[in-house]
């Protein structure tokens, strides 16, 4: 991911909360095959476990999903665990990299600058975005006769749910909200053959990084002018897009005058 100084996002913080809530991230692969594409990707939703926040900690947190079988990056990872000789837990040697992006995100037309556009009309569109990039090891539960393997997948489908029930649809039970689905809710005997249908994937973060490309870099006058833009748009991913530029350059304001303070 290019991360240019202006946007780029130093606080692991930060960018663990974008991905919690924005869990569903691309996976990507690059497994010599000679069956399968070298590069591969799919969508997966992620729980995070972060460990620590500390840019010089090995392992910053670790990510659990599932992915099915059937799917060709699957049969590819499969594929090498196999050549390898692995056991039916065992770790890709290759990297992996899995990318988040924000729910809100949306184009700037070159309109919405007023400060630069009248006076010189050197703009060109751009669109702005949020997005968080993590690169580790994957472990892979790939056995269905091994215990390992389905109480991982037990674990990870039981906190998935619980996870996405209540922090996505608010199913917490309280206040008169609808109670969460549970997996328990399904026959044991039915989950019992989704599961072999599956595999566990476990990410340790060993690397993150992100930016949030806001309009933080312009001038006052062009990112308000983008702010008041949005917010004109009248729907809610302008007012989300307006709210999350005037935060972000007040951010850079910020950090610009404690910089000049010292």
């Amino acid at each position: 991911m290019y991360l240019p100084s202006g946007h780029a996002e130093s606080s692991i913080e930060a960018l663990f909360a974008l991905i919690k809530e924005n869990p569903l991230g691309v996976l990507t692969t690059a497994i010599q095959s000679p069956s399968f594409p070298l590069l591969q990707s799919s969508h997966i939703p992620w729980v995070l476990d972060v460990f620590s926040t500390d840019p010089d900690t090995p392992v910053k947190g670790r990510l659990r999903g599932h992915m099915a079988k059937q799917n060709p990056q699957a049969k590819a990872i499969i594929e090498a665990l196999t050549a390898a000789d692995s056991q039916s837990t065992s770790q890709l040697q290759q990297d992996v990299m899995i990318l988040f992006t924000a729910s809100y995100h949306h184009y700037v037309t070159p309109k919405f600058y007023t400060e630069t556009k009248p006076v010189s009309g050197k703009v060109v569109p751009t669109w702005n975005y949020a997005a968080a990039q993590v690169y580790g090891k994957a472990t892979i539960y790939y056995d269905s006769s091994s215990s390992e393997t389905s109480e991982y997948l037990s674990q990870q489908v039981h906190d998935l749910s619980r996870m996405c029930e209540t922090s996505i649809m608010g199913y917490t039970g309280q206040d008169e909200r609808p109670g969460p689905w549970k997996v328990a809710d399904a026959p044991d005997r039915y989950v019992d053959i989704l599961k072999k249908n599956i595999i566990g994937i476990e990410i340790a973060i060993e690397n993150i990084g992100g930016k949030f490309k806001m309009s933080q870099e312009m001038g006052v006058g062009d990112r308000n002018g983008v702010i008041e833009g949005f917010s004109n748009l009248g729907s809610d991913i302008g007012q989300k897009m307006s709210a999350v530029v005037k935060e972000r350059g007040e951010m850079k304001d910020a950090a610009k005058m404690a910089w000049k303070q010292k």
